[in-house]
């Protein structure tokens, strides 16, 4: 098991194993729930978040008999923090991550910007995924701008630069240092459904303690938008084609963090047999709010098309 600081939430368990893969020369902490000669099973978390937020969600699906791998993303929890950030290298590690567990297709579950990170992949290598669940991380109805070429060329540097300058302005920053009840309600402002003690829970696992206090591991310099070149929209155009069995997951009350993506938007694009779940009574984190639905959802899924 993992040596951590005891903290406790009902029904979270923290994972079995930790081990740490390269990706390109970054270094990736997997972690690992259930029995390691199960089947395995992929889950990817959102952004500002990190593997340690499925550990109620995760420890559901290892009771089914699934061995459970998931991993802090780049620049979030125990993984590197490199020189520089993008979509294209998300996508790497992830496919670093499953390339340490098995070569066999799997069924796969991404929450946020980890549900559009599978997409991509998926999309690219059908072969490595035998389902899988999108909890509100489909792509919605909102379009970049239909620009000329030469115009385009100009937003892209600029956007480079931008991205450059705040990375430099930025490069030796700290976050904030607080108490664990400090950084719990800092992080209920962008979390306002989540109750304080499943957040307080996440403080020392998320977060790394000094002689000033605790501090978030996730990279000052990663803001908001910052995982690009990517928009929804692209991939919403790709949609109708997804080439393995898809359920989508929403929470339909507006959170800040959430994509807003409303199931009558993109039923349009979605190939036959697609369904989208919807819960009128969750937000963004619906596998947090709800997690034994959403597992007993997923796992149902997952035997109807034999993944």
């Amino acid at each position: 098991m993992i040596a951590d600081e005891p903290v406790s939430y009902p029904g979270a368990r923290r994972p079995d194993r930790k081990r740490f893969v390269d990706s390109s020369g970054v270094r990736i902490a997997v972690y690992e729930w259930g029995d390691e000669r199960a089947r395995p099973l992929l889950l990817v978390h959102g952004g500002f978040d990190f593997a340690g937020t499925f550990d109620v969600f995760a420890p559901l699906l290892a009771q089914a008999g699934w061995r459970v791998v998931s991993f802090d993303h780049r620049g979030h929890g125990d993984s590197a923090h490199p020189a520089l950030y993008s979509w294209d290298a998300d996508v790497r590690d992830t496919r670093a991550v499953l390339d340490s567990v098995s070569h066999k297709p799997m069924p796969m579950i991404g929450h946020s910007k980890g549900g559009a990170l599978l997409t991509q992949l998926i999309e690219a290598h059908p072969h490595r995924a035998s389902a899988f669940v999108n909890i509100d991380g489909l792509p919605g109805r909102r379009r970049h701008p239909d620009v000329a070429d030469h115009e385009r060329t100009r937003l892209v540097a600029a956007e480079l630069a931008g991205w450059l300058d705040h990375r430099r302005r930025s490069a030796k920053k700290e976050r904030k240092p607080g108490t664990i009840d400090e950084l719990a309600r800092r992080r209920a402002r962008m979390n306002p459904r989540l109750s304080l003690a499943w957040l307080r829970y996440l403080v020392p696992i998320g977060a790394q303690r000094s002689s000033d206090g605790w501090r978030w591991k996730i990279d000052p310099s990663l803001r908001f938008g910052g995982f690009g070149p990517w928009r929804p929209d692209w991939s919403l155009e790709r949609l109708p084609g997804f080439p393995v069995p898809l359920v989508g997951v929403v929470g339909l009350v507006h959170e800040e963090m959430g994509w807003g993506t409303h199931p009558d938007e993109i039923r349009p694009y979605l190939p036959s047999g697609v369904r989208v779940e919807a819960f009128a009574d969750a937000g963004h984190f619906v596998h947090i709010e709800k997690p034994r639905e959403v597992a007993d959802l997923a796992l149902r899924f997952f035997q109807s098309v034999g993944a």
